[in-house]
């Protein structure tokens, strides 16, 4: 092999691998490999392991852009998102918050039951605190079920359908039932009741909450702030651009309606859909070389 394709090779891995450092620390944290080691290699019992359906869907890639459809479509109650606006720091600290739902979601999927339990039951008792009311001045409570189940609905929808769309290997419909299954353990821990435990009844639930639904002000804010005034430096924009378009792209035709989100690029969402595959590609291409 002549010398100049080695060097460009080892410049290559080198900078994918920075990429990569880089995009997990963002994501998880500057003790990102310590959080790793804990959480996936803690002695222990687990609720999940590596065969199960769970396992696919939230370790991958695709929940980069799953992350981001999820919070728009969460958006769209305006009892949930009132108390998003009110008592998160999201806009002060918005990779913080990232962190910690990355945490959340590493930990009761891959974690020991110990710690998934500690977590859940820490979470539990910072919802007694995130009361008030929404723009219109009805009462919400983090703790109410029907609020929770709805912050779950949306949550497993956006993760399963972006996996679905963007995920190195596409779940069978049996699959995606043992996901949704799997899932639900989770939203009944943390309080929400008549959790879906299949595809259907996720989206039949989905469905029943449409007419409480609305782009309040504080939707159309976080929207605003997600994909207009994204918290990226310059050379991350395109990429984050790419994961932007794919996220819009899968969200229901309703939901995009709602927020007044165009379908894609000049109006197409077959376009976007192929920026969204390319984007979490490119995420799951410099991650391989850090955790490979």
């Amino acid at each position: 092999m002549p010398v100049t394709t080695t060097t460009a090779s080892r410049l290559l891995t080198a900078a994918r691998r920075r990429a990569g450092l880089m995009v997990r620390s963002r994501i998880a944290g500057d003790d990102a490999a310590e959080q790793r080691q804990r959480i996936w290699h803690s002695e222990g019992d687990r609720w999940n392991s590596p065969g199960d359906a769970i396992y696919a869907v939230h370790g991958d890639a695709s929940m980069f852009a799953a992350g981001l459809t999820a919070l728009l479509l969460q958006s769209l109650h305006p009892l949930a998102m009132a108390g998003v606006a009110d008592h998160s720091d999201y806009r002060g600290d918005p990779w913080g918050r990232l962190q910690r739902t990355s945490q959340f979601i590493a930990t009761t999927t891959f974690g020991t039951i110990s710690d998934a339990t500690d977590l859940i039951r820490a979470i539990n008792g910072m919802h007694r605190s995130v009361v008030g009311v929404d723009h219109r001045g009805r009462p919400y409570d983090a703790r109410d079920p029907h609020l929770l189940r709805w912050v779950h609905v949306a949550e497993i929808w956006s993760f399963l359908e972006c996996h679905r769309l963007y995920g190195r290997a596409p779940l069978t419909p049996g699959r995606q039932d043992e996901y949704v299954r799997q899932a639900s353990r989770t939203g009944i821990m943390l309080g929400a009741r008549s959790v879906p435990t299949t595809v259907a009844e996720l989206a039949a639930a989905l469905e029943e909450y449409r007419p409480e639904l609305e782009a309040s002000p504080a939707a159309l804010d976080a929207r605003h702030f997600l994909l207009d005034e994204p918290p990226v430096g310059w050379t991350a924009r395109p990429a984050y651009a790419m994961l932007r378009e794919g996220a819009v792209a899968a969200l229901p035709a309703w939901a995009r309606g709602s927020l007044g989100l165009p379908d894609g690029p000049f109006g197409s969402r077959n376009a976007a859909l192929l920026l969204g595959r390319a984007g979490v590609s490119t995420l799951r291409w410099v991650l391989d070389a850090v955790e490979g």
